[in-house]
């Protein structure tokens, strides 16, 4: 049985386009190691991140800004809830967008970040944190364009100044009071066009394969998760697939342990139409290919859908 593709960013993409590529395909997730984002930045960031976690409630709360959806600033513990779940996740997070001139044609779909005041070096760490990944992902779209048999600067103007969002989350230790059922990230697919994923080493990462089974993701230290968002699956027709996957309560000791990860979520232009491409429509499909949209709009439908908008 092929396994997750586990590759290094550094080697030439023609190498590893078609072993991520097949990946993709199977499950909607692949490893990446050696992806450029200095680990001394990686270490910066989790140590402020943890430094945004411990303080008091109150503190954090007055950083969530009310009609927001979440795109910015904090969301405070039970407010996610995936898709037809029952229950809220047991999870806190913090947003970090991109930040726009006023007069930017794309400004009025991306409100202005806000930064913490009372950690030192948050917004510095954190901005530094949200070019690496974009850098990183450039990188992994270069090699799925590869894949697909296109330029591989194919993704580039689809995704300049797109709508990317990194999540700095927090899983709390799990109490004798967590709700029955509720887990810390139920299972969901990611909106985006693809997702990068730091801070997975903590095992509780799973995907649903195609035969219906949870499989865990086995993540090594210092590398990135990536996966296949709704907005790609949409583009390739489902050749490249945005999988469910979840973060399982862990057992024993590690339940009494927080989590913290830091998952980027790269995004299209707001005004990018995400169609097809015609060398993933086949007159042997089984539906028809679904219909234009542009990346903005189908980001607020799914939003509605879990809560946040």
């Amino acid at each position: 049985m092929n396994e997750i593709a586990s590759v290094s960013l550094a080697q030439p993409l023609e190498n590893i386009a078609d072993e991520l590529g097949r990946s993709f395909a199977e499950y909607g997730f692949a490893v990446v190691r050696d992806h450029g984002i200095p680990q001394s930045l990686i270490d910066e960031a989790e140590a402020v991140s943890k430094a945004f976690f411990a303080l008091p409630d109150a503190v954090k709360r007055a950083y969530k800004i009310e009609g927001g959806g979440g795109a910015r600033g904090y969301t405070p513990f039970g407010t996610e809830k995936a898709k037809d779940a029952e229950v809220f996740d047991l999870k806190e997070f913090w947003h970090v967008g991109r930040d726009l001139p006023a007069d930017h044609p794309l400004a009025q779909f991306m409100a202005p970040n806000i930064w913490p005041a009372e950690v030192e070096g948050f917004r510095e760490t954190m901005s530094a944190l949200f070019t690496a990944f974009e850098v990183a992902g450039a990188r992994v779209l270069e090699a799925i364009a590869l894949h697909l048999g296109r330029p591989r600067d194919f993704f580039a103007a689809s995704v300049e100044d797109g709508n990317s969002v990194m999540r700095l989350l927090h899983y709390p230790p799990l109490g004798d009071d967590a709700p029955e059922g509720a887990i810390r990230a139920a299972a969901h697919g990611d909106i985006n066009t693809i997702t990068l994923l730091l801070g997975a080493e903590e095992a509780g990462l799973e995907l649903l394969t195609k035969q219906g089974e949870w499989l865990p993701i086995p993540a090594v230290e210092g590398a990135l998760v990536i996966n296949v968002g709704d907005m790609l699956e949409r583009q390739t027709n489902g050749r490249l697939r945005s999988t469910t996957h979840r973060v399982v309560n862990p057992r024993g000791e590690a339940a009494r342990r927080s989590r913290y990860s830091m998952p980027f979520f790269l995004h299209f232009r707001p005004d990018f139409l995400i169609e097809p491409l015609p060398e993933c429509i086949s007159a042997d499909d089984a539906a028809p290919p679904p219909a234009p949209i542009s990346a903005h709009d189908f980001l607020m439908q799914r939003l509605r859908e879990i809560n946040l908008a």
